[in-house]
Parts: C-alpha cells; structure tokens; sequence
C-alpha cells in the first residue's frame, strides 16, 4: 500500500459536500470495478486525512474479512509519521453485526470477532475481522446492519470503507446504501470505461451514490481526475 495523501484534495473538497445524516458522521466508501486498482490505498490515506481534519474519532471499516489488509498496512507502517495499531477495542456497538458465521454453533459468539484498533499518534480506528476465533470450517459473510451503521454515525467523525472490487466480491453492493458517497477508484490504463460504467450502475441498482472516478496511477504517479464530481 502507498501513502497518498498529497494528492487527496480533490477527492477532500468532494467529499466535504456529501450531506450525511444530522449530527452523525459522513460515510465514504472506496471500491472499484476490478481488482488492482489501489482501493485499499486510497480508503487508507483519506482515512489519515480525515483524522487528521476531524474533532472526533475517524473509524476506518476494512470490508475484506478475510485478509485484513488494512490492519496489515498499518501492523507494517503504512506512513512514516503514522503509527502502528495499538489497543483493540470490541466493534459490535451492541447492535446485530454487519457479518454472519455459518454454519452457527451453540457456542458461537458474535462479540469481539470485529474489533478496531487505535493508531498511534492519530485520531484513527482500523478494523480488523478475528477470523482465527472461528472454529474449523466456519465461514464469515457481509451482512447489512442499519443499526451498527447509524450507531457508528453517532460516535465517530468520519466513517471510511473500504469494499473489495466489485470482480472479486459482492460487499460494495451490499454496504451500498449505507455510504452517502462511493468513489470508484481507476488505474490509468487498467480498467476499461466500460467496466466502470457497468460498477457505476451495479452500485445505483442497490441506491449506492456514486460520486465519480478517481484515477489512479497515472505516468508511476498518484494523480486524480479533475473531474471528480460530487
């Protein structure tokens, strides 16, 4: 994962006149039409800029359960001035969890399997799915939870989600409706605008807001479209 955020404020000012829900947080996702495009880099530097700008706590929600990769980064030292995951706190909010284990147990537990990690030296939570608390042949699926989505609006800042591509897993289409914003991130000379055409409307079917493309990778570097609407 790279650090980005030099080349974020376009994607700030967008993002800054999303209209999210009266005194609760503004919830952007980040996915893209297929994989490889740096999703999980872009969610992870906006996270750290909003943290950066936000009087409360920015939550940033990892939607790939089964790899982690943003507590990963992080673990790795995602940023030389950002610090490593610290204290682990339980996720649940005491509301139903935005994920489901089959086949259920009659010891199974849904507490502490998501958990957020504090950043050091940031006003940052990173998720991070406890798959290893499962027992042998348990599987771990996306749910969607209005309640836990609008219990996180009331105590974080900003809430930023980052949703594996659209080719790889079906999350963005389920977290949807959640997010006040989506942004489609683009790898120059990767995706085709067809492709990102089809994941626009696949998002707009399940009343996602698509707020634009962000390009990515353009000549080694990050730029991004000067066209990013909002």
């Amino acid at each position: 994962m790279r650090d980005l955020r030099e080349d974020l404020d376009p994607v700030w000012r967008s993002a800054m006149r999303l209209a999210g829900v009266a005194d609760g947080a503004r919830i952007m996702m980040f996915t893209s039409a297929v994989g490889g495009e740096g999703v999980s880099s872009m969610a992870a530097s906006f996270a750290c800029l909003a943290a950066r700008r936000s009087e409360q706590p920015v939550w940033l929600v990892d939607l790939d359960f089964r790899r982690n990769p943003q507590f990963n980064a992080f673990k790795k030292g995602f940023a030389r001035d950002v610090g490593k995951p610290g204290r682990a706190f339980d996720a649940s909010l005491k509301q139903a969890p935005i994920f489901d284990i089959n086949p259920k147990s009659a010891d199974s537990r849904f507490d502490k399997l998501l958990t957020v990690n504090e950043i050091e030296r940031l006003s940052l939570l990173v998720s991070r799915f406890r798959g290893e608390r499962l027992s042998s042949g348990q599987t771990v699926s996306l749910q969607n939870s209005p309640d836990w989505w609008k219990a996180l609006r009331q105590i974080a800042g900003w809430v930023i989600v980052d949703a594996p591509s659209l080719s790889q897993s079906s999350a963005a289409l389920t977290m949807a409706s959640m997010a006040d914003g989506i942004a489609l991130v683009v790898a120059a000379d990767h995706t085709t605008p067809s492709e990102v055409e089809d994941a626009r409307h696949q998002l707009e079917a399940r009343q996602g807001r698509v707020l634009g493309a962000v390009l990515n990778r353009v000549k080694a570097d990050a730029r991004f479209a000067d066209r990013f609407s909002a």
